[in-house]
């Protein structure tokens, strides 16, 4: 492992993007959003997807430069087509919009539709957090990857929940979580590092367990167990809430679901994936003066008093542990594993952008 400093990251980040065509503002936000993503500890979701982008680019899977528009928009809602580009820049201005569209009657949507993956959710989620305002993002996805509860073929994938809840003294509340019992993203960190799986993350061809990280991830379909692993396990759970995360996503969008048309069930050139962002304003519901962050404030304290069962474990809140991991990384910087770097090199290389971060 090589540990860099978020600025070069961002800089790798951005030249592969230039090379694209895409424009320098875009570059900004993207290459923003993938490494607070580094920062927060979600390496799964930050600059590892770079390799895989240029993979679907050369595939002709998306269309990077590709420019967001708004195609509704009211007072309560927008929606805005992608345009098969990847969803950073769509995600940003949907969530952006719901954010204003909130703070004038409480409650702001806004829909992307015929979009690609669009990095970590939480980063979304804290673009209303950190204004004062609670944010949902969630979103669906381009592949099959996870099995349904007494199933043996995976029908959709990781469909992710994150909300974001700003607090007064203490750091905002924010759940960020795939409905699966990991991210994709895991298998390929651990696939990088040659590491085994641990049991029950991944499932063969005949729903056994699978531990062997590269064929875990090289799979077609990949096979991997909604968030509990089993139904003793409460894995229905798991599989319930991907499904609701499908229908405010996808369907509600018109997307994909598990990579394919609901109605004819077939799949086309690009991707089309729906995601979903909600913003609240919690100064419309409270009384005149209340103090919902004060509160929030209170709600935290209680919980982190808690007693913990291990004192060298204190009881934490969603939100702290990757805090804590932005605090070190943006100290020490962020670990890069020698595979991510042959690969960084890689992409860097057949988008014709320069290799900054070494030999």
């Amino acid at each position: 492992m090589r540990v860099f400093s978020a600025d070069i990251l961002r800089r790798q980040i951005e030249a592969v993007l230039a090379a694209w065509g895409l424009p320098e503002e875009r570059c900004k936000l993207m290459s923003g959003l993938m490494i607070e993503a580094d920062l927060r500890g979600i390496d799964s979701h930050g600059i590892g997807m770079l390799p895989h982008y240029e993979t679907r680019r050369l595939a002709g899977l998306v269309f990077p430069d590709a420019t967001p528009e708004v195609v509704t928009d009211n007072p309560a809602f927008c929606i805005v087509d992608a345009g098969h580009g990847l969803g950073h820049a769509a995600g940003a201005m949907a969530m952006g919009m719901a954010i204003e569209k909130a703070k004038n009657t409480a409650v702001g949507l806004g829909l992307v539709k015929r979009s690609n993956h669009y990095g970590a959710a939480g980063v979304y989620a804290t673009m209303a957090s950190d204004q004062g305002l609670i944010g949902i993002s969630m979103t669906g996805t381009s592949q099959r990857s996870i099995v349904p509860t007494f199933a043996k073929e995976p029908m959709y994938s990781t469909n992710p929940i994150a909300c974001a809840v700003p607090a007064g003294e203490r750091p905002a509340f924010v759940l960020d979580m795939a409905t699966s019992t990991v991210a994709v993203g895991k298998l390929d960190i651990y696939r990088r590092l040659g590491q085994s799986l641990p049991a029950g993350w991944a499932l063969d061809e005949d729903g056994g367990i699978r531990t062997d990280a590269q064929a875990a991830f090289d799979a077609r379909p990949r096979r991997m167990t909604p968030l509990g692993g089993d139904r003793e396990r409460g894995s229905h759970k798991g599989y319930g809430l991907a499904i609701m995360v499908d229908i405010l996503s996808s369907v509600l969008t018109g997307s994909w679901f598990g990579a394919h048309d609901l109605k004819t069930g077939k799949t086309g050139q690009h991707h089309n994936i729906g995601s979903f962002f909600l913003a609240i304003d919690p100064e419309f519901f409270r009384d005149e003066g209340a103090d919902f962050e004060g509160d929030m404030d209170a709600l935290i304290d209680t919980l982190k008093a808690t007693p913990p069962a291990d004192h060298s474990q204190p009881v934490m809140v969603a939100g702290e542990p990757e805090k804590i991991a932005k605090m070190k990384r943006e100290k020490d910087g962020i670990p890069i594993s020698d595979t991510l770097l042959e690969e960084l090199r890689k992409a860097s290389e057949t988008s014709g952008a320069a290799y900054l971060l070494g030999n």
